[in-house]
């Protein structure tokens, strides 16, 4: 795949005669794993041409990850690459044994993480920890010297209730490791005028770091809310041990050491929550979830994603008056879309409508042992070619041939695939997480009264799932109905030039903010985050203030230039 030159894997490669505009902070996503977070990563980038950004990718090992899978715009100006699970990033074996001061520093650090629940001891645990990175407690210091094995020791005694202290060590030299490798390439890269992460996790911790370390400002847009996918991925993992007898366990205990890693995650959580401004959702119930994680009310505001309906014109004058026969899923073949489920709800349908068939569309090399469980599923359950793996598919080209999009997912944030769908006219049939609801059923009662454009089943519920897709399939009249709630709900409230604007305002005010706080001004927190949400500014009796704002953040460029179609 062609694209622009680029400084590619180590940072301090990279020299430009000014500060990149935004650095975008992203976790295993764009370029390297196609849509979902990556599609609307690549949409923004080719959605403000006139900005120059620098991409950080944080994956977990080089092997894990192929070729690019978008061409990178021209106004990439750097990628840099930190895989945080790469032998080669660990310093090699030394004899070490640490010192007194060092020692009852970390503990001290220990007691401020347990003890500390506010914004304030966050931020000075954010500033010790990182001083004391730089000085002797560095990741020679944790991995080799005789003090860390002793504390680590002392703290499985003292909290442990696994009985395996193997498990416990790598457990613990696992999870702290990156934490070390962050902030070494928060001190490599280059500085910026803004910070975005599209995630908490280990991008927002990074966020944290770097916009402590320069004064600049950090943008969050979360898609899923991290810790709680995070969670969910915890919970059905097989690599983390749980050595607790049968008999000693209590239903539904998540067994120490997956605590360990979700406790890890809410604490980068918070830490990126606190150096926010503005921290973005998708939609309200999220906006809600983040501030029960710790995020500031006053910093919250949606912004949902928004199609370039454009791109998908062609697919809807393909759309046929009849619905195709086809229930597809179209996402990637992972547990938290609940692949298998989708593939019961096609039995399920086909015993109903013996014309439907399933498609499954997405990329299958992100957990071989599970995509191979999902054709074994399929073949048991005797769906042959009535049941297609189509892998890798350019939705705009898939579009016309299906009658339903499917998404049999367990988490969900607003998902695109279904905005691509209806832009295209086609109408779903989802689980009731995330957005779905409020994409499908509308949100208030002018939305409402657009019409359903699908149906809302439970999580995990095949039976519901495969017979409501085979009514909506087997009612022509319904299905055109259902379509054009579709269209009209996208056209309406989810359009990339809506989108557009309300993250022209939002890098507007953070590069305004950045030379504000070069010259040595305070930011007004959560001023924009206030107008998103449709609230009147502090101390302004009216809106008007509020629109000379939105009037002053103009980036101007014209209208942004249009994204190519997505690929599923």
């Amino acid at each position: 795949m062609s694209g622009p030159d680029f400084v590619d894997t180590r940072p301090q490669d990279y020299e430009a005669p000014r500060l990149v505009d935004v650095m975008l902070l992203l976790e295993g996503t764009y370029p390297y794993v196609a849509g979902g977070v990556s599609s609307w990563v690549n949409q923004m980038i080719r959605g403000f041409p006139q900005l120059r950004f620098h991409i950080v990718f944080i994956g977990s090992r080089e092997q894990d990850y192929g070729k690019p899978r978008y061409e990178v715009p021209d106004n990439v100006v750097a990628i840099t690459h930190q895989y945080l699970f790469s032998d080669t990033l660990l310093p090699p074996p030394e004899e070490l044994r640490g010192d007194a001061p060092t020692a009852d520093l970390v503990d001290s650090l220990h007691v401020l993480l347990r003890e500390g629940q506010d914004r304030d001891s966050r931020s000075e645990l954010l500033r010790i920890s990182l001083q004391a990175m730089r000085d002797k407690l560095d990741l020679k210091y944790f991995l080799h010297s005789q003090d860390s094995w002793s504390y680590i020791a002392s703290q499985y005694e003292a909290r442990c209730t696994d009985p395996s202290f193997v498990d416990y060590f790598w457990t613990v030299r696992t999870m702290h490791t990156p934490i070390w490798t962050l902030a070494a390439l928060a001190r490599e890269l280059p500085p910026a005028n803004v910070y975005h992460s599209v995630s908490t996790g280990y991008a927002g911790y990074l966020g944290a770091i770097l916009s402590r370390m320069h004064d600049r400002p950090l943008v969050l847009s979360e898609h899923g809310i991290y810790t709680k996918e995070r969670r969910i991925e915890l919970f059905s993992s097989t690599w983390i041990h749980d050595n607790t007898p049968m008999l000693e366990r209590t239903a539904g205990d998540a067994g120490y050491f997956r605590q360990l890693w979700i406790r890890l995650f809410e604490s980068f959580g918070r830490m990126c929550y606190d150096s926010a401004d503005p921290v973005v959702a998708l939609y309200e119930a999220n906006r809600m979830r983040q501030i029960a994680d710790g995020a500031d009310p006053v910093t919250t505001c949606c912004i949902p994603n928004g199609i370039d309906l454009q791109a998908y014109a062609a697919a809807r004058a393909l759309r046929p008056a009849d619905p195709p026969p086809v229930m597809c899923l179209i996402g990637r073949v992972v547990p938290i879309k609940d692949v298998k489920t989708f593939i019961r709800a096609v039995r399920v349908a086909r015993n109903r409508l013996p014309g439907i068939e399933g498609w499954i569309a997405g990329p299958q090399d992100e957990d071989p042992d599970y995509v191979r469980e999902c054709r074994e599923l399929a073949e048991s359950l005797q769906l042959g070619e009535h049941l297609r793996f189509l892998g890798f598919q350019r939705t705009a080209e898939l579009l016309p041939k299906v009658g339903l999009v499917v998404l049999s997912s367990i988490s969900e944030g607003l998902p695109l695939v279904l905005l691509e769908g209806f832009a295209a006219g086609v109408p779903a049939v989802t689980t009731d997480v995330g957005s779905c609801r409020q994409l499908l059923l509308g949100l208030g009662p002018e939305d409402e009264a657009l019409g359903a454009a699908g149906s809302l089943v439970g999580i995990a519920d095949a039976q519901s799932l495969g017979v409501e897709c085979a009514a909506l399939l087997g009612d022509p009249v319904r299905w055109r109905a259902a379509s054009a709630s579709a269209m009209a709900r996208v056209e309406r409230y989810y359009t990339q030039e809506l989108m557009f604007d309300l993250y022209r305002s939002v890098y507007q005010d953070a590069l305004e903010r950045s030379v504000a706080r070069a010259a040595g001004a305070a930011d007004e927190v959560g001023a924009l985050a206030t107008v998103l949400r449709g609230e009147p500014m502090p101390g302004t009796s009216d809106a008007a203030d509020d629109t000379e704002l939105f009037e002053a953040l103009d980036l101007g460029g014209g209208v942004p230039a249009a994204s190519p179609p997505d690929e599923a």
